[in-house]
């Protein structure tokens, strides 16, 4: 097999990132928007030692699931990879992710639950960061194209909110007039469903406040639900999107949203899910699975802004939240606050030191949230955690393959994993989040 060869197969599995799996004499083939038993001519686009690429030539015999993608810019766009998959297929697909990860790195065959799928999963998205660029001496943003730095330029995304659209509309528009506006690299915009408050950010490499003033101004007045504008400075030259310094350009630095009854502020460099309604279906699943009646002291670490932890404290005896981001947890705090939450406290540490501190101390835990970046858990932290004698550990991911990892580390301290929940936080999108509710029996048993 070679590069341009045309043939003829049948997907039979899937990747990953949601690519069908098409074997030509036991060589795996992997074609980019070709469904679960579909037929199809195939041109190969690359041949490697042990796997190659293709894309659909002609659709032989076509899924039932396959349905026409809502975005003209489906396939070039690498925000969205499963438009042309149905909700039940996306659904099946994500479910067979999470078992097919568990199997192969976590070495676990613990039954997993059906997918939480939204009814609609059409405009949810409250966080964008878009990149600008020149191309051929014109502005163009949007997202980029898959395994590119490339931008694919355009004026909207269906799984943005719609006031999100408007406002890096506003703003290309502002600068294709002949607005000089130096040094913008990315967009950043954020925004609070429950209140209807909008943040927005400028990402520069230049500190020139005064040149942003009348942009400013044209946002305020065509979306009055901006409530934040800020100038962030980023001289670096790697894929670190925010930089150190930030600069109050108009209003205050935060916007504020509710999850169930309560309010949360949320800074620029705060994590908040991106999901609001999902959020409260995932919230709930962490919450039935960590089984609290009361009594319990939990460890929530990785917390950001104390979301989660802050879910639980009405039914735990003590809450400590860990989070490395400073702006985070001022924000943790005063969300307490807000709330009239007075057994929850937040440490910024990093949760590898702090968990060890904690273990050192014989600090009792009952139940420990993890919510960890896409990278996963320390090492470390997975030891700090195992020494606490915690009966129950909820894991809460964004990146499968990482917690399968965690879950199997995990199991040389005891630790076997009861249930595993998938729940869609991101439509339209391979990505699956997982809760993972992990026991200990004989700790079960002790206490």
């Amino acid at each position: 097999m070679k590069k341009n060869d045309v043939i003829t197969g049948v997907c039979e599995n899937y990747t990953y990132n949601g690519h069908g799996v098409v074997r030509v004499d036991g060589f795996p083939l992997f074609v980019k928007h070709m469904l679960f038993n579909e037929e199809a001519e195939i041109i190969v686009t690359m041949v490697k030692k042990h796997y190659g690429y293709g894309k659909i030539k002609r659709l032989l015999r076509q899924s039932e699931e396959r349905v026409e993608p809502l975005c003209p810019l489906a396939g070039k766009c690498g925000g969205c990879q499963l438009q042309h998959m149905s909700c039940t297929h996306q659904a099946y697909f994500k479910k067979k992710q999470v078992e097919g990860v568990m199997r192969r790195i976590a070495q676990i065959s613990t039954p997993v639950n059906d997918v939480a799928m939204m009814d609609n999963g059409w405009y949810y998205r409250n966080k964008a960061q878009i990149p600008f660029q020149m191309k051929q001496e014109r502005i163009i943003s949007g997202f980029y194209r898959i395994h590119s730095n490339d931008v694919v330029d355009m004026e909207q995304c269906l799984i943005q909110h719609p006031i999100m659209n408007r406002v890096h509309q506003i703003v290309k528009q502002y600068l294709r007039e002949g607005h000089e506006l130096q040094g913008l690299r990315h967009l950043l915009i954020k925004y609070a469903r429950s209140s209807d408050e909008v943040m927005v950010v400028f990402i520069t490499a230049k500190e020139h406040e005064t040149d942003w003033q009348p942009l400013v101004t044209v946002l305020c007045e065509q979306i009055p639900q901006i409530k934040s504008i800020m100038l962030n400075i980023n001289k670096r030259s790697d894929n670190v999107i925010l930089g150190d310094k930030e600069i109050l350009l108009y209003g205050q630095p935060f916007i504020s949203d509710h999850i169930f009854d309560l309010s949360f502020r949320i800074a620029m460099k705060s994590f908040y899910q991106v999901n609001p309604q999902q959020t409260e279906v995932l919230y709930r699943a962490v919450t039935e699975l960590a089984q609290l009646s009361g009594n319990e002291t939990v460890l929530d670490c990785y917390c950001g802004v104390g979301t989660i932890g802050l879910c639980l404290a009405k039914q735990a005896k003590k809450v400590i939240g860990i989070e490395i981001i400073p702006e985070a947890i001022e924000n943790a705090k005063e969300n307490a606050k807000r709330n009239h939450i007075e057994n929850a406290e937040f440490i910024c540490a990093d949760a590898k030191t702090y968990a060890k501190e904690l273990s050192d101390a014989k600090q009792k835990i009952d139940v420990v949230i993890v919510d960890p970046p896409r990278k996963g858990c320390d090492e470390q932290v997975l030891a700090s955690i195992a020494e606490m004698e915690a009966k129950r550990i909820v894991y809460v991911s964004c990146d499968v393959a990482t917690q399968a990892r965690d879950i199997e580390r995990l199991k040389q301290y005891g630790y076997h994993a009861v249930t595993l929940q998938p729940v869609d936080m991101f439509p339209q999108t391979y990505a699956v989040e997982c809760v993972c509710l992990l026991e200990h029996s004989d700790i079960l048993n002790k206490q």
